[in-house]
């Protein structure tokens, strides 16, 4: 990465060092890779892609709740289409709802 400073000379700028790694020991890549599923929302046939750690968190939710994962998110999809009228990138919003539920759960659900 180059900096321009004030004075008009470049920089080359170095990663400085991360306190914290985010790749924990014994990282599982399989977790990022992304898996495609048909799914029925309300009775409308579509597919999710989504990585499989979020597919894993769907899955715990679902099982807590006694329901299956296209149960669980055709009511993510009835909930918001009548709440908020819908929501542009569905995808996105079960993200964020699984991230949202493992803070609270106060971790990330890596199953």
């Amino acid at each position: 990465m180059v900096r321009i400073l004030a004075t008009g000379a470049d920089e080359v700028s170095r990663p400085q060092d991360i306190k914290i790694d985010p790749f924990v020991r014994e990282f599982d890549m399989g977790l990022a890779q992304p898996l495609a599923r048909s799914v029925r929302l309300n009775g409308f046939a579509t597919c999710l892609r989504l990585e499989q750690v979020y597919w894993n968190i769907l899955a715990s939710i679902a099982r807590n709740n006694c329901c299956s994962v296209n149960a669980l998110l055709s009511r993510v999809d009835r909930e918001v289409h009548l709440r908020h009228g819908g929501v542009k990138n569905f995808s996105g919003l079960v993200r964020v709802m699984c991230v949202v539920h493992s803070l609270d759960q106060g971790a990330v659900g890596m199953e």
